[in-house]
């Protein structure tokens, strides 16, 4: 299976940009498939028991997530962690890759890497699938190394997933808001320059041509997060009746006789 473009990267910058993806070798990364049509999102289901919602406020608008505690706790108990702290509060999403990811949660608004806390363990065996509006751990190469960085997958991405090595961790996924992630996800990447945990500027393929800001993150009880699943349910566009076959024509008049 080919792996697809880039390392998801958190905690050494320059290791993020410098490798390849999941096989993290070096070289010239394979170019992203050509976008194609993103499918509708599924229903969502009833919440699972025990689930964690955050309301993630961008400068593209509302994005709800449910997270899973029950199969990812420790993700869950380290982003919520960088929630509760105000740490994701006017930082960026530094990193789109269109038909890919878009990835954030470790720079503030001028593109300089923030201290984070102790890396966590790596929790890719939990079962949880790298699908289209999922949110995962972005990482090094060393697979117990995530901080508070993550991405959201603009598709299906099962070659984040662990098969024979170490995948990306899945903790939970978006409830309300696709269509902003695919807002962000149409934004092109435009080289530039970002500043890593050391004070070196380093340069970053994917950094966005247009600045797409968290301003803030927060939880939100699971009530008010049914109540905006389901204003988003009613806002959303009818989707069109199917096409009905057209109806047999008429038979054809008798031939005039005559008389």
């Amino acid at each position: 299976m080919k792996i697809p473009t880039r390392l998801l990267g958190s905690v050494t910058v320059s290791l993020a940009f410098a490798c390849g993806s999941m096989a993290m070798a070096q070289g010239t990364p394979a170019a992203p498939a050509a976008p194609t049509a993103p499918a509708a999102p599924a229903a969502q289901a009833p919440a699972a028991d025990g689930a964690v919602y955050v309301l993630l406020e961008t400068s593209k608008g509302n994005i709800v997530l449910q997270l899973d505690p029950v199969k990812a706790p420790i993700s869950v108990a380290n982003f919520m962690q960088y929630v509760k702290s105000g740490f994701y509060d006017n930082t960026t999403f530094h990193r789109i890759v269109p038909n890919f990811v878009v990835q954030g949660g470790g720079f503030d608004d001028k593109y300089v890497q923030k201290k984070t806390q102790a890396p966590i363990k790596n929790e890719c065996m939990n079962g949880l699938k790298n699908g289209r509006g999922t949110i995962s751990m972005a990482r090094t190469p060393t697979p117990d190394s995530a901080t508070s960085q993550f991405f959201l997958n603009l598709k299906d991405n099962p070659a984040l997933d662990p098969a024979g090595r170490p995948g990306y961790a899945v903790f939970g996924k978006i409830v309300v808001g696709m269509n902003v992630l695919d807002a962000m996800g149409a934004i092109q990447p435009k080289p530039s320059e970002l500043t890593d945990g050391s004070g070196q500027r380093v340069q970053s393929p994917d950094v966005p041509g247009e600045k797409v800001t968290m301003t803030k993150a927060s939880e939100i009880d699971a009530a008010t997060a049914e109540k905006m699943m389901a204003d988003a349910k009613a806002a959303a566009p009818a989707t069109p009746a199917a096409p009905t076959t057209p109806a047999a024509p008429a038979a054809a008049p008798a031939a005039p006789k005559k008389d």
